[in-house]
């Protein structure tokens, strides 16, 4: 089946019901994303929760059990040798040759995929190790090379066909602090180039700092997807402190009974201390609100001595989503559509493409 006639040009990945069983066991069960061009794209979940045997099933390194995949308006069932020229690849742990430069192993990588050595190849290797920031390092031992220059360099490896889409299996795990902020600065960099990111994590602060949509998995189910500002802005909260704890406990009454009496954009109120030791006043509402919550407090003879907005954090809204809750997940299989599953071959483990 063709679906070109199906793409709008916007829509780089879509899946629809994509699932994968190993067994008993589903890895992922009705998965419906929506990536838009010029996303960086985050993918979060826990450990275990499906995200690598996604991207393993996007890239057609595993069959789906049902459901399907559709990347450029391509079927990863028909297509797959089309979609694979327009993407770039790191699926676990990139894998070099160690006594080899970094720059003879991303000519060795640039042979192997079918590039033909010459002066227009040979430019592309030094521009993607400029873009990596590693030229200087080039003709270095790649055993020489950090854990932060090693990720770099397979980012390197993924770039070198030019490729529309990059789908980055958790790229700053295990670096340092100084090696996630390279990685940040990478991300961003490509994302200025026009390429699509595909961004798969657990690092909530580094995602919620590069990525503009995201999709939450628990246990192989999509429980979360969305823009970043707008999942951010429903854990928006406003923090009010008083001069004196008596204060703070009566300003909670005043606005537990206005909430009773008809003010249900109050969600949430509550008392918790600063840093300062100092109670303060927890507000589950719209900012909007903030003006009317002070006029109401002033009515009763309560001042705010500041009034700030509580901006709300991926790891919150991570939390909330992936906490579970009685009868929210099935265990066990789960009754899947019908379809034609791509007669590809299981792949390798740790995969550069």
């Amino acid at each position: 089946m063709n679906n070109i006639s199906l793409y709008d040009g916007n829509t780089v990945i879509s899946t629809t019901r994509l699932t994968k069983a190993f067994g008993n066991v589903v890895a992922v069960n009705d998965l419906n994303l929506q990536v838009m061009r010029g996303d960086v794209f985050g993918f979060l979940g826990p450990n275990g929760s499906g995200k690598t045997t996604t991207i393993r099933m996007l890239l057609g390194l595993i069959r789906p059990t049902a459901g399907r995949a559709i990347l450029f308006g391509l079927d990863t069932a028909y297509q797959l040798p089309a979609i694979l020229q327009r993407i770039g690849a790191i699926v676990e742990t990139p894998i070099f040759y160690p006594y080899l430069s970094g720059l003879d192993n991303l000519r060795v990588i640039a042979v192997n995929s079918g590039m033909v050595l010459g002066k227009a190849n040979n430019r592309r290797i030094e521009e993607v190790l400029d873009i990596v920031e590693l030229q200087r390092y080039g003709k270095l031992a790649y055993r020489k090379y950090s854990l932060g220059m090693k990720q770099r360099l397979g980012i390197a490896a993924a770039l070198l066909t030019d490729p529309e889409l990059v789908l980055l299996d958790e790229p700053t795990n295990g670096l340092d602090p100084s090696g996630m902020i390279e990685i940040r600065q990478l991300i961003r960099h490509l994302s200025s180039l026009g390429k699509t990111i595909f961004l798969s994590s657990h690092l909530l602060a580094e995602v919620q700092q590069v990525c503009n949509r995201v999709a939450i998995l628990r246990k192989g189910n999509l429980v979360k997807q969305g823009d970043v500002k707008e999942l951010l802005r429903e854990r928006e909260r406003i923090e009010i402190r008083l001069g004196q704890a008596e204060q703070t406990n009566s300003a909670l009454n005043v606005l537990q009974q206005s909430q009773e009496q008809g003010a249900k954009w109050i969600s949430n109120i509550s008392i918790e201390q600063n840093k300062e030791g100092e109670p303060i006043l927890i507000i589950d509402a719209p900012l909007a609100r903030s003006a009317e919550i002070n006029m109401l407090l002033a009515h009763n003879n309560l001042f705010a001595a500041e009034i700030y907005r509580r901006e709300g954090n991926l790891e919150e809204v991570f939390l909330e989503a992936t906490t579970p809750t009685s009868g929210s997940y099935h265990t066990g299989m789960q009754r899947f559509a019908p379809i034609v599953v791509p007669m590809q071959p299981e792949a390798e483990q740790g995969a550069i493409l």
